[in-house]
């Protein structure tokens, strides 16, 4: 069983920083693609930060500059550091990871539970 747990979401006011951490844990044989996706009430998931296991990294235009996605794969875990945030910014925020559980699984999408990140004026 896998399970993605968020941590560090919490309420700010704009201009300031937050970290999130997102650990992985269960059966695990390999870790792919990791990320950070995010919602608001009456819209769609959307893509936040993505990192493969090169290290290579894509980031939604509305974040460039201001966030950084980062994951130590000795510890399955990844980060979001949130600098400059904005009330635009507020959402539920989703850690993503495509893994496979064990060598002969398909590799599929699993997800976190959430956190939520509420950015103040």
């Amino acid at each position: 069983q896998v399970q993605l747990v968020e941590s560090g979401g919490g309420f700010v006011q704009a201009g300031g920083s937050l970290r999130l951490s997102c650990s992985v844990s269960g059966n695990i044989f390999s870790i792919y693609a990791m990320g950070w996706y995010r919602q608001v009430p009456g819209k769609q998931r959307e893509l936040v930060a993505t990192i493969n296991s090169a290290g290579s990294t894509n980031y939604a235009d509305s974040v460039k500059g201001r966030f950084t996605i980062s994951r130590d794969n000795t510890k399955n875990t990844q980060y979001l550091q949130m600098n400059s945030l904005k009330p635009e910014d507020t959402a539920v925020y989703y850690c993503n990871a495509n893994l496979q559980p064990r060598w002969y699984d398909p590799g599929r999408d699993y997800w976190g539970q959430g956190t939520q990140v509420s950015v103040s004026s």
